[in-house]
């Protein structure tokens, strides 16, 4: 075989330079989209590969009678639902029942084994490059780790529509040709999502930007809290009806008092247990965790988003798996 007729086809490659320079700018924004959909960050990535996977095998045939844009986020969407047909609900020990309210014990992390559980989404894998401050928010908002728990309460294709109308902006018609259905079913889904929504609760009305300064001070506090093993600034940090979640356990606390007993008894242990960084995942503060093993070294733990309002922290929601730290592009030992 000669050395020419191993040469790349220069059509084909200038199709896939074509290709990467008219759909890699939607990567991030597809991913937050597939992540709004099936609730896991490791998931959306590889049905957004998928979608990727998909475009280019059918780029060839875009005639170009929608934008490249709505093109991607139809692809994406149907990929989701695909996945999502034999798939488990994902959520939040709070979605399964009432706070605990039995005897004192140390939560049981057996008890929640074979539960899909929400996973948190690091900011910094669909940071908008847009300059505009409005759309930013918007996109934050709509990755509430508290709205994303709900979305998941829907059936997959009232999520579908409800994402593509509320948040994405496609009219009635574009959401019907995406979804290959009617602009009658998408405005009935989008009236059903709409009102199993208002009966769960999402996000308060009173949050502020992880950028605010005094998001800032009830960070550092939460952060000194454990690693100095102090329950008195969770006193200080906490909202009197703060709640507490921690995947994997099914036992959740609600109230102040609840919260600090439970971290100070069974969590916070000894000062320098705990090294917390910050950073930051669906729109929200959140801290890094490592916790000192039995030979005295700090090791990868989890993380936590904090839902964080003037008067305090409302929310705490813990993701106790080593892994969601490299996923944070946070290294194996502190710094």
């Amino acid at each position: 075989m000669s050395g020419t007729s191993q040469r790349e086809d220069p059509g084909v490659a200038a199709r896939d330079e074509q290709f990467a320079a008219d759909t890699e700018r939607y990567r991030r924004e597809l991913l937050a989209h597939c992540y709004r959909m099936v609730g896991s960050v490791h998931e959306a990535e590889d049905l957004v590969q998928e979608s990727y996977i998909r475009a280019w095998r059918g780029y060839a045939r875009f005639e170009g009678r929608s934008s490249v844009r709505t093109w991607l986020y139809a692809i994406a969407t149907n990929v989701c639902l695909d996945a999502l047909a034999d798939h488990r609900r994902r959520v939040l020990p709070a979605g399964l029942g009432g706070p605990y309210r039995g005897p004192d014990a140390p939560a049981d992390p057996d008890a929640g084994v074979g539960i899909s559980w929400l996973e948190p989404l690091p900011d910094a894998l669909i940071t908008s490059s847009a300059t505009d401050p409005e759309s930013q928010v918007i996109d934050r908002e709509s990755l509430r780790l508290a709205l994303v728990a709900s979305l998941q309460h829907l059936p997959p294709q009232q999520r579908a529509i409800l994402m593509l109308r509320e948040v994405l902006a496609f009219t009635a018609a574009e959401t019907a040709e995406i979804l290959g259905t009617t602009r009658a079913a998408v405005k009935t889904g989008l009236q059903r999502a709409r009102t199993r929504l208002a009966g769960l609760d999402t996000t308060a009305d009173d949050l502020i930007e992880p950028d605010d300064p005094r998001a800032r001070t009830l960070l550092a506090g939460y952060i000194a809290a454990f690693e100095h093993s102090d329950p008195g600034l969770l006193e200080q940090v906490l909202r009197a009806d703060a709640t507490l979640q921690a995947t994997p356990f099914l036992d959740w606390y609600a109230g102040r008092g609840a919260c600090i007993h439970q971290l100070a008894t069974y969590v916070l242990g000894s000062p320098g247990d705990w090294r917390m960084l910050p950073a930051r995942a669906n729109g929200q503060p959140a801290v890094v965790t490592y916790l000192r093993d039995a030979s005295g070294v700090l090791v990868p733990y989890g993380a936590a988003v904090l839902t964080v309002t003037a008067t305090g922290i409302t929310s705490v929601v813990a993701f106790h798996d080593p892994a969601v730290v490299a996923a944070f592009g946070f290294p194996q030992s502190p710094p």
